[in-house]
């Protein structure tokens, strides 16, 4: 008769699997600058397709922004969803990071 022990070694990366936390006062400051000084919130806010008193909202961290605006902003900026939401530059591969270490 054979006993056949295995042993399995489970590495679990807590970061992964922590919600993101979005400091929108952050992300409201990025969309300001992103309005930057030519076009006024009413103008801007129109290519946004959301109201004047909501981008004020968000640019001042007030109001999480929703994936169309996110993606509207993005491609009018020619940012990232990534760097609108952190500020990095870098995009990051969460498999990559499981693997390292």
């Amino acid at each position: 008769m054979y006993i056949c022990i295995l042993y399995v070694y489970i590495r679990v990366d807590v970061s992964v699997s922590r919600k993101a936390e979005i400091d929108w006062r952050s992300v409201g400051r990025r969309v300001r600058e992103i309005r930057g000084f030519d076009d006024n919130q009413e103008v801007f806010s129109r290519a946004l397709g959301v109201s004047q008193g909501q981008l004020s909202r968000y640019e001042r961290g007030e109001s999480e922004i929703g994936a169309a605006v996110l993606l509207r902003l993005a491609r009018k900026s020619r940012k990232t969803i990534e760097w609108l939401l952190t500020g990095d530059q870098t995009l990051k591969n969460v498999r990559d990071e499981g693997r390292k270490g």
